[in-house]
């Protein structure tokens, strides 16, 4: 596989440590390259294409634990994903042949696929519901909740955000251009809460009033910032989903359908004009 900006080698660890590559610039997909025996999971449906030598088996839960996991373990795991809006299924890709052999996922929306290795990042990563594509076998995906009332009411994630866990590579997905911030010790930094994408979990996350009450009402960025105090790393998405949908919906109108007279000055007229 050749090396690009968004590619790795295998080196010793843990979780499998698959080698990869991100193709693509805002829409983007993931190619996960298997040694035999390496193992990757993702969520269902996003597989593109794989190699007749990987098999396919969709397991209860996450897919983390080994052989030895018992029922009762792969309920809780199935239980940790249906809480943060996932399916209780994820799809595990194995090769069970010679050679080199290749999966590949896509995002289902807009955006950027961030591949992060766990363990240079304290082994956890705190990001939105949904974010997670895929990983490497032994990754585990939980929950994380907001312990502040505050903030798990009015932080645009609710009370509960995907906790992803262990050493290994995992790829995320985010909307538009993706920033990391590293935050200094006492560092803070204030973002849109929609525009939260990930952090780790030394961050302090909490809420802060978007102003007085005029700029609450009426400057059109929310009653509240999300407000994340260093250290750790923050990982802020230009343009989250819902945002893209809102507008969407909005140009689409009430009514729906094409709108043909938009931007122009015969406003309503050409609307009536062309059959609008």
């Amino acid at each position: 596989m050749q090396n690009s900006p968004w590619s790795h080698q295998r080196k010793a660890g843990v979780a499998d440590d698959i080698d990869f590559e991100i193709k693509g610039q805002e829409l983007q997909f993931l190619e996960v390259e298997l040694d035999p025996g390496e193992s990757a999971i993702s969520e269902a449906g996003a597989m593109v294409w794989k190699d007749a030598a990987i098999a396919m088996s969709t397991v209860f839960g996450d897919g983390s634990g080994g052989a030895d996991q018992g029922f009762m373990g792969k309920l809780l795991g199935a239980g940790k994903r249906l809480v943060t809006g996932e399916s209780l299924f994820t799809t595990v890709f194995t090769h069970q042949g010679q050679g080199k052999a290749r999966v590949a996922f896509s995002a289902p929306t807009p955006g950027a696929i961030l591949p992060l290795k766990l363990d240079q990042y304290g082994g956890t990563l705190i990001c939105q519901k949904d974010s997670f594509l895929a990983a490497a076998k032994g990754v585990s995906i939980g929950i994380a909740f907001q312990r502040r009332v505050m903030t798990g009411l009015f932080g645009g994630e609710g009370f509960i955000m995907q906790q992803l866990t262990g050493d290994g590579w995992v790829f995320v997905q985010m909307g538009g251009t993706v920033v990391e911030r590293e935050l200094a010790p006492g560092e803070e930094i204030h973002v849109d809460t929609g525009c939260l994408a990930a952090y780790t979990a030394n961050v302090d996350f909490d809420l802060v009033a978007a102003g007085g009450i005029k700029s609450m009402l009426f400057g059109g960025e929310g009653v509240f910032f999300a407000r994340l105090r260093g250290p750790g790393h923050v990982w802020v998405q230009s343009l989250p989903f819902a945002r893209l949908a809102g507008r969407m919906l909005a140009a689409a109108g009430s009514r729906g359908g094409q709108n043909r007279g938009e931007g122009s000055a015969l406003g309503s007229l050409g609307d009536l004009i062309s059959g609008n």
